[in-house]
């Protein structure tokens, strides 16, 4: 998984992180979100320190949930947790796949390549009897020297959407259930109505999982030979941003290019349009 200490692939097996949790480079992210400033008398992975997506990493002057932090932001916050330029970051949550991209995207939207997902996550590495604690690393590293440098074509935004071009030369996948995207249930938001976003295709995030860890490359590229992208410029949404990013990693691994992730996802465009 590593060739001259960088990571190869954007997930690593839970077996890849319990044999190389001694590498002194390495830094374990913790993205479960929580209703707490820091979660406690839970299990984690030995090491981890807790990436506080809702209440750190976010906006929280913004209209709406899990907006992008500005640069200056993310990089300071990311200091904090003592990461540097040169780190190794792991990042995982708890429910196998579903926080940890997003936190995955963000560090390559701040320009930080070598960061990967833990393949399955908590669940999985519970389910393989690995090493877990009820503490999480305590703060006691020196703050890090990490630099953010905002790469713009990663993320986009309500205006983006609203000017795509009229050919198929961006394809729009919707990471929402099939149930959201075809307004047969409400949305979970309170007050967001039903919709879609014009144009946008149906991809919802847990056709590419296997229990809790993503389907082999190979399925997950038939999975997405289904939309017939082929050089298309790939954008994805969701509810709100998270699930979004589960495509997007999918999607890397599949070795798709030009990958975007709308970050207000339906959310925005449900609120800002009628």
């Amino acid at each position: 998984m590593l060739k001259n200490s960088r990571f190869i692939s954007p997930i690593v097996s839970c077996k890849w992180l319990n044999d190389n949790r001694h590498l002194k480079s390495l830094i374990i992210l913790d993205a479960r979100v929580t209703t707490n400033d820091t979660p406690s008398e839970e299990t984690f992975i030995p090491n981890s320190r807790y990436f506080d997506i809702k209440g750190k990493f976010s906006d929280l002057n913004a209209d709406f949930p899990n907006t992008i932090p500005s640069p200056e932001q993310f990089q300071s916050e990311a200091r904090q947790l003592g990461i540097n330029n040169e780190s190794l970051i792991v990042v995982y949550d708890d429910k196998g796949l579903y926080w940890s991209p997003r936190v995955w995207w963000l560090f390559k939207t701040f320009g930080f390549d070598n960061v990967a997902v833990l393949n399955g996550g908590l669940p999985e590495w519970v389910k393989n009897d690995y090493e877990t604690t009820t503490d999480l690393d305590t703060p006691y590293w020196t703050p890090g020297n990490f630099s953010a440098v905002y790469q713009p074509e990663r993320m986009c935004f309500f205006d983006d959407i609203l000017n795509l071009p009229e050919d198929d030369s961006v394809k729009l996948l919707d990471a929402r259930s099939k149930e959201r995207f075809q307004c047969e249930v409400p949305e979970p938001r309170a007050g967001l109505r039903s919709g879609t976003i014009p144009k946008s295709k149906n991809l919802p995030y847990t056709h590419l999982f296997d229990g809790y860890c993503l389907k082999p490359k190979a399925d997950l590229k038939a999975v997405f030979d289904t939309f017939k992208i082929e050089d298309n410029s790939l954008i994805f949404s969701c509810g709100s941003g998270i699930t979004a990013c589960i495509l997007a990693l999918a999607a890397e691994i599949s070795d798709y290019k030009n990958l975007t992730v709308y970050d207000g996802s339906w959310t925005e465009y449900g609120t800002l349009t009628t």
